[in-house]
């Protein structure tokens, strides 16, 4: 599996297990995501994500929403 494909793997894995968390749907996930640019945050967070359980990515989403003014 190349970079770009585990990255696109935690990105689906994470925005699932977000929307799950949040209660939301796949349409609500994406008004945020063009609002905040989670999935570019777990892109460039890759590399320290990776190492990181579901739990733990989800609070530092929250947290880089939350220092944008955002609230889930």
């Amino acid at each position: 599996m190349t970079l770009n494909e585990r990255i696109i793997f935690l990105q689906v894995d994470m925005m699932d297990y977000l929307m799950q968390r949040w209660g939301t749907n796949t349409d609500a996930f994406l008004a945020l995501d063009e609002k905040y640019k989670i999935l570019r945050f777990l892109r460039i967070g890759y590399e320290p994500f990776h190492l990181t359980g579901d739990e733990g990515i989800a609070e530092e989403v929250e947290n880089y929403i939350s220092e944008q003014g955002g609230v889930i």
